[in-house]
């Protein structure tokens, strides 16, 4: 059996930043964002793989256009790479530790071991408890990801796991684009070389007003 080429979609994903007990509990709580139901959700996509590769470190950043793995960073692109990832690392780190506290406060159990419902309510929780500890939530903007606080940025990486190229982890047998009926490219190659479109999914190719009948409505 051939051995799959670095960064392609078959590979099995790294050894990552999250230990045991911080991965099943972020595992846990993606899976409440985007649940299982009648279509796949978060842990079918194995969301969990896709940021566990992302905090590891910088290797694994930039997938090359031919699908042979990974750009490799240098000088200050890689200097700024570290220090976000260095930011996200301590969000996950803290957000992780405070979702056990909050779980065992309200469940007496930690955040892995609760009821769905139960894990809704610490999420809620956390993330109500948070806000209102920032002066003017209503006025709070954020520039990047590093700006976000533990519940807004798990969701955030939750969405991405889902929906991003499987090249990246998550994703995993397109179960994120199968769910809103996309195919998707069969790899970055078919993409960057322009064998393989999207033009076919923009709303004015499928019969919907197109800007122009926006106008003149």
């Amino acid at each position: 059996m051939t051995a799959p080429a670095v960064g392609s979609r078959d590979e099995p994903p790294a050894r990552g930043f999250l230990d045991v007990h911080q991965r099943a509990t972020v595992e846990a709580a993606m899976a409440r964002m985007i649940p299982t139901d009648d279509a796949a959700g978060a842990r079918e996509a194995r969301t969990v793989d896709f940021v566990d590769r992302y905090l590891a470190g910088i290797d694994a950043i930039y997938a090359k256009p031919d699908g042979s793995g990974f750009e490799t960073l240098q000088g200050k692109q890689a200097w700024a790479w570290q220090q976000r990832v260095d930011s996200l690392r301590r969000t996950y780190a803290e957000g992780l530790d405070a979702l056990d506290r909050l779980s065992r406060e309200r469940h007496r159990e930690d955040f892995v071991d609760l009821s769905e419902e139960d894990q809704d309510d610490v999420l809620h929780a956390l993330e109500n408890r948070t806000a209102s500890s920032l002066e003017a939530p209503a006025l709070q903007q954020t520039s990047s990801e590093a700006d976000l606080e533990f519940v807004p940025l798990l969701a955030t990486h939750t969405r991405q796991g889902f929906y991003a190229d499987p090249v990246y982890g998550g994703n995993r047998d397109r179960v994120g684009w199968d769910v809103i009926g996309f195919p998707g490219p069969s790899s970055l190659a078919e993409v960057h070389t322009g064998r393989y479109s999207v033009v076919d999914y923009f709303a004015d190719e499928r019969g919907h007003p197109s800007q122009e009948d926006d106008g003149d409505a």
